[in-house]
Parts: structure tokens; sequence; C-alpha cells
């Protein structure tokens, strides 16, 4: 099981709506509107890095109002 944070960056005003629309999704395991330099953090989940991959680029990033991602995969040192 893999694990991601996906910061994302939406047009003014759509934080919230994307936060709800993602948190719909299958693998998204929390999806929050939040301040600072990104609107909303979500927490995901995949089998492998390239399901991961994959719902990031055909699910997430297809959601109205999202101008920017970027996925941090969590890792265990």
């Amino acid at each position: 099981m893999v694990q991601a944070y996906i910061l994302i960056q939406t047009e003014v005003g759509k934080a919230s709506s994307v936060a709800e629309v993602i948190s719909k999704l299958p693998g998204v395991i929390q999806a929050e509107d939040v301040t600072g330099p990104y609107d909303v953090i979500v927490r995901a989940q995949a089998d492998t890095v390239d399901e991961l991959g994959h719902m990031v680029v055909a699910k997430v990033q297809q959601v109205d109002g999202i101008t920017r991602t970027l996925t941090c995969p969590v890792v265990h040192l």
C-alpha cells in the first residue's frame, strides 16, 4: 500500500467545492481545505505507485477548479 499527500492549489473561491468532490473519490482517505500556499490537502492511498499516479492524473487533476497539484508520497525511513 502506497500513501501520499496531494497538495492542491485551486481557483479563488473553489477550495471547499474541490475538497468535497475529491473526498468522494476512491482511494481518498481525507480531503480538507486549508489556508496557506495550498488550498486543499488530500491524503490518498493506492496499491502501487503507478495506481497512485493514475489516480492523481486521471481523477484528481480532472476536478473542476484545480490549477496545480503536488504529490508527496509517504516514506518510512
